[in-house]
């Protein structure tokens, strides 16, 4: 594949119309408004990012899947800009085994000692061991009184719990990573400390990786070893990645989505009267609150035409999620969380050959999670002001730092 240096747009008048990344949020579930004044009016917007350079926004929804479909578009690391200030701006190639920052051959080649491991049915056959973690939580709030932290002692557990278990790594080092990968997604942290906290957690998974070469458990990675198709270098970038977004991503879904039922209290009723509900609750909830608040970034490698606006090699997109799951075209009256109405289509995981690796583990974590809640705590509800609920605005995966409870 050719490589494209993502030099700055030469400056003129596209330069001169670019605006930042909207990130300003009025209402905790809502994109930035100006995301849906752009969708309508400019759906391909020059976008203006923090490092000088000129790239695009895509805010509607049918022209992002065709940027994420299209390979003339790269995840490749090097290529890539930060549409938000952050520590790891300058573009950089992917470190071994970051797959997601990679095109195909190298993606594909990563990815296949993947696929195997994260089907439809493997994932049901974790369920009731999801279920067994998730009553174990729910039994620890309960003796701990009439009031929890959500996150801390519900969502964070749940899926730190399983995704250590899946890749064979000690849950007592839970904290350890959790407090390191928090680390990696502040927007507000320097290059240095982002890098330290890789530097710590890489040190950490190459140990891991030396004790399951010398003594194999029945896990992800003992799997991955012995298959002997990927280098110790290789095998913590795998693991790295997947351990990180295990601890994020899920977490955050299942914190936010709770807070947005609390905050709409006739979906909290439907679903609390017909569990039945839960499938389009979690696909509903996906589309509705989209924590990849940053989105996609991709690079042309040649010139491709895109709504009607062309952009240049090497010039970098930004595909928003949250505004693109917002899309009236594609979803019916889309401001409004509704759980009856089934969102097929939304983007919260990616779409393409991107498309994230473990959505089925995550809408099973969700669907025993939230429905375990309401049932063992029928009084559910904020124990703080909403307005005093602290959003996760300073990451780049969006959610809440704290959810205050009581029952």
């Amino acid at each position: 594949m050719t490589h494209v240096s993502p030099e700055p747009s030469p400056e003129g008048p596209a330069t001169a119309t670019a605006k930042p990344l909207p990130l300003t949020r009025t209402c905790p579930f809502d994109p930035p408004a100006e995301l849906g004044r752009l969708r309508a009016h400019e759906p391909v917007s020059r976008l203006a990012y923090p490092d000088g350079s000129v790239g695009w926004l895509v805010t509607d929804h049918a022209l992002a899947r065709a940027v994420l479909t299209d390979q003339r578009f790269s995840a490749r690391g090097e290529l890539q800009r930060s549409p938000v200030p952050y520590g790891l701006a300058e573009p950089e190639p992917a470190r071994p085994g970051a797959f997601i920052f990679m095109d195909p051959p190298e993606h594909t080649r990563y990815r296949k000692h993947l696929t195997g491991q994260f089907t439809v049915r493997r994932m049901r056959l974790l369920e009731a061991r999801i279920t067994e973690i998730t009553e174990e939580r729910l039994a620890a709030m309960r003796r701990g009184g009439q009031s929890a932290d959500l996150v801390a002692d519900f969502a964070l557990p749940i899926p730190s719990l399983v995704i250590c278990e899946l890749l064979g790594v000690p849950y007592e080092d839970h904290g350890f990573f959790q407090q390191n990968s928090s680390a990696i997604f502040d927007l507000e942290q320097s290059a240095e400390e982002i890098q330290q906290a890789f530097g710590v957690l890489v040190g950490y998974l190459a140990e891991l990786v030396a004790r399951k070469r010398a003594q194999p458990t029945d896990d992800l990675l003992s799997n991955l070893v012995a298959a002997g198709d990927l280098n110790d270098e290789e095998l913590i970038g795998v693991v790295l990645l997947l351990l990180v977004a295990g601890h994020e991503t899920t977490a955050n879904m299942l914190a936010l989505g709770t807070f947005a039922l609390l905050r709409h209290p006739d979906q909290l009723e439907l679903l609390r009267k017909d569990p039945q509900l839960i499938d389009d609750a979690v696909e509903e909830l996906l589309r509705y609150l989209s924590i990849m608040h940053v989105g996609l970034v991709r690079a042309a490698l040649e010139d491709v035409e895109v709504g009607g606006r062309t952009i240049k090699a090497g010039e970098v997109v930004t595909v928003s999620v949250a505004a693109a799951n917002r899309d009236p075209k594609k979803f019916p009256d889309p401001e409004r969380l509704d759980i009856t109405n089934p969102a097929g289509g939304h983007l919260a995981f990616g779409h393409g050959i991107h498309q994230c690796l473990g959505q089925q583990l995550a809408r099973i974590e969700m669907r025993v999670g939230i429905n375990g809640l309401l049932r063992e705590f029928p009084g559910l509800r904020l124990a703080v002001p909403a307005s005093d609920v602290p959003m996760r605005s300073d990451m780049s995966i969006y959610g809440v730092h704290r959810l205050p409870v009581t029952w």
